[in-house]
């Protein structure tokens, strides 16, 4: 066996040795599968391109891209900001972007953290297989793009940005949490797009026609309007209900929420997806070590780039903004393969499913069935938690100081792995908020945030989305702040 590589430098031949070389340990050693690869060598304006249009090629135009290009630029040129190494799309062929700068060492390392790791999680994932079309997005993404620049030359750019601030703004509260979304091909979307068109000009204007002292309207039986009952998936509500849309701008914020719901598994999925990331490019870049495929200083090299990947500051650390999900993801995973070899008593008793169990197996059944509340519910052991010097602390509404709860003992593990798993979930992450009414007469639209232990909106922000979803809207619109438990009412925002 000869080395890929002999220093820092690196050629199109000696990243396609590296890939394949990748790919056989993953394919032959972890029993993986993924997409197929594409990769696009990018300088750093490239990269910052990708970082402002988050992370797809093919991005409709928006002033906050441009606004993020320039802000990204500016802080890496006055050297206060790094870029990463790679970023990969959850595409197929599944794209890599790798920065020519790169060493030859990190572009190795890039591939396995990327191309297999990222990429094998990706096609496997139940979150990605249920939530995705990864074959289609690409195309998809292009009839995006067509559509909203049509309609910039028709409508103006200033009309549908106007859109496109208020849509942004709901997007995260505009995903179905129960039922899987469709990517279309681009022309399957074109036509189902002419076809909603029409069936707007034929029916909905009847609808809103009515008048509230009508025979007809007094003939329904509530003035209440609200066909499915209460409605988390704000624009799609907006595009199906709103009095005021143009078909047009309906089909903007369909575009919108169809990219929202496309991002949703990766809110859920950080900590394990980098997790499981990360632990491929260790196994992986250990084994070309082994094998004698890259030398002593090249995996030096590697350590050094793996370290500050992992590193995980302490709480009392001037650079600590919480957990390092790459940290946690990876300890989770590498002590997974500890126990299943050389398991403790401790493990046995824990975890007497996966302790003594073939490593690979149980991999397999951590990356592909779990997310992120899962993973640490499921698998967050003992050991790690004090390694980790995990504890948690008592911080209710109504006391004068914090108070230590839980510590590394035996009901300490139990409630420090709920808490941490919740606090990784995304109902804590983002905020229950639904249509629960809407007023036929004076079509008043109502929404509900529903929340735990009192947490409240910021005002100043809700104020803001909230007028977003007035323009929307047309009319007036309320936000109530109910506690989950007691249902009782907190607060109460209204639009003029």
């Amino acid at each position: 066996m000869t080395l890929l590589f002999e220093n820092a430098d690196w050629t199109p031949e000696i990243l396609e040795r590296i890939y394949e070389e990748c790919c056989r340990i993953g394919e032959e050693e972890l029993k993986l599968t993924w997409y197929p690869n594409q990769f696009e060598i990018v300088s750093y304006e490239n990269m910052l391109d990708v970082y402002s249009s988050v992370g797809m090629p093919m991005m409709y135009n928006h002033w906050s891209f441009g606004k993020s290009f320039i802000n990204n630029s500016e802080l890496y040129k006055a050297g206060k900001m790094g870029l990463a190494l790679e970023m990969v799309l959850n595409t197929s062929p599944c794209v890599n972007y790798l920065m020519d700068e790169n060493t030859a060492t990190a572009q190795a390392l890039v591939i396995a953290h990327a191309a297999i790791g990222h990429n094998s999680f990706f096609k496997n994932n139940y979150l990605f297989k249920q939530w995705t079309s990864a074959d289609s997005i690409i195309d998809y993404l292009g009839f995006a793009k067509k559509y909203i620049t049509q309609c910039e030359e028709q409508f103006g750019v200033d009309e549908v940005e106007k859109i496109l601030d208020a849509a942004h703004s709901l997007m995260d509260h505009s995903v179905d949490m129960y039922a899987k979304p469709k990517i279309l091909s681009a022309k399957e979307e074109r036509e189902k797009q002419k076809m909603r068109d029409a069936a707007h000009e034929a029916n909905y204007d009847e609808l809103w026609s009515l008048i509230p002292n009508t025979k007809r309207a007094a003939e329904l039986p509530t003035n209440r309007f609200l066909p499915n009952g209460p409605e988390e998936n704000l624009l799609y509500f907006l595009e199906k209900n709103s009095p005021i849309l143009k078909s047009w701008q309906r089909e903007i914020l369909r575009i919108v929420r169809k990219i929202a719901s496309y991002y949703r598994p990766q809110a859920m999925s950080k900590t394990i997806n980098e997790g499981w990331a990360s632990t491929c490019h260790y196994y992986i870049m250990t084994r070309l070590h082994e094998k004698v495929l890259i030398d002593d200083g090249a995996f030096l090299e590697f350590i050094k780039l793996h370290t500050s990947v992992v590193f995980q500051p302490e709480y009392d650390h001037k650079y600590f903004s919480g957990f390092n999900p790459y940290h946690l993801g990876f300890s989770i995973f590498a002590d997974m393969k500890r126990m299943s070899q050389n398991p403790t008593e401790e493990d046995r008793y824990w975890f007497p499913d996966y302790a003594g169990g073939n490593w690979v197996e149980n991999w397999h059944y951590m990356y592909q069935e779990f997310r992120d509340d899962g993973l640490i519910q499921q698998f967050l052991s003992p050991k790690v938690i004090r390694d980790m010097k995990l504890f948690s602390f008592d911080n209710r509404e109504n006391s004068r100081f914090y108070k230590i709860a839980d510590i590394g003992n035996e009901s300490g593990y139990k409630n420090i792995r709920n808490s941490l798993a919740y606090e990784t979930s995304i109902g804590y992450k983002s905020a229950d908020i639904q249509i629960t009414d809407v007023d036929f007469n004076t079509r008043t639209c109502v929404l509900t945030n529903f929340t735990n232990n009192n947490v409240m909106l910021d005002e100043s922000t809700a104020n803001k989305t909230l007028d977003y979803f007035r323009e929307l809207w047309g009319f007036k619109v309320v936000l109530v702040t109910v506690d989950r438990q007691s249902n009782f009412e907190l607060d109460r925002l209204e639009t003029d």
